[in-house]
């Protein structure tokens, strides 16, 4: 049987938002992904990393961080500074049931971002305060969700527009090389082939190339040998799954050419990789 990555549930089978301040004592998160909410995570005190698909964040409160679903994300905080803040947990079924097309739109641009670095707000905490104030009332009332869904487009209103603009040039460029690491961090599984992922975007291989070394220093293909080292680590880490399995999961035809491709980028076989790291 093949597993996948670890996913978590942390959101109440029986309502559609959950919110909670930021639990006490917890620094260390390990990799993981959620397969059916959006999550909002702010920062009002703390210091460390959140890292998202790879990619690492400091934790420099007030900050929003935003996890899509099926992202694999993860926290590692100092043990020195207590963390403070608020963890907001969307459904789908949450946003299936809004009627709010604006708000709706306001989510979207919420999930193509992965953080907002703030000034001191009062007013966010305060909305994130009223969201759990009215979320976990005893006795919900009959429009409780059009309650909720008014104060959420507030909040995500200030976190959205408050995010740090890009010339439109730079915006374009950074745009497409985020949307090719989207694509690459949602396939199932993930291809070794550049110009598949430049048919989904729309642009030329040459293109691609180009802005993933203008953004991070190496080609296209260099991109997706690191998301797809990454998943094979986090596989022969977090599962019992064979290597063979892995290779499977991964899209290669045989579990040699795995093996081969593995040791060209992390200098030692899948089977070492697990030992050194079991």
């Amino acid at each position: 049987m093949l597993h996948e990555l670890p996913v978590k549930d942390k959101s109440d089978a029986e309502k559609l938002l959950k919110i909670a301040p930021f639990r006490r004592g917890v620094r260390k998160t390990l990799p993981h992904k959620h397969n059916n909410y959006f999550e909002i995570i702010f920062f009002t005190a703390g210091a460390g990393y959140h890292v998202t698909d790879q990619v690492k964040y400091e934790v420099r409160p007030p900050v929003a961080f935003f996890v899509r679903k099926d992202q694999v994300h993860f926290l590692d905080l100092n043990e020195d500074v207590e963390p403070a803040g608020y963890v907001l947990i969307i459904k789908s079924d949450f946003i299936t049931l809004c009627t709010d097309k604006e708000l709706k739109q306001l989510l979207s641009e919420a999930s193509s971002m992965s953080s907002v670095y703030l000034e001191p707000q009062p007013a966010i905490t305060t909305l994130f305060g009223l969201i759990e104030q009215e979320n976990n009332r005893a006795h919900p009332y009959k429009n409780q969700q059009h309650c909720l869904e008014g104060l959420l487009k507030a909040l995500l209103v200030k976190l959205v527009s408050l995010s740090a603009p890009q010339p439109d040039h730079q915006a374009r460029r950074t745009d497409l090389y985020h949307a090719f690491r989207e694509k690459l961090g949602l396939s199932k599984p993930i291809k070794n082939n550049v110009a598949y992922y430049a048919a989904l975007l729309n642009t030329t291989p040459q293109n691609l190339n180009a802005m993933c070394r203008k953004q991070s220093g190496q080609s296209a293909t260099g991109v997706i040998a690191e998301f797809t080292i990454s998943e094979a680590r986090r596989l022969l880490i977090y599962t019992d799954n064979t290597v063979s399995q892995i290779a499977l999961l991964l899209d290669f035809g045989d579990a040699s050419h795995f093996v081969k491709y593995f040791k060209r980028y992390a200098d030692v076989t899948p089977q070492s990789y697990r030992l050194i790291h079991s």
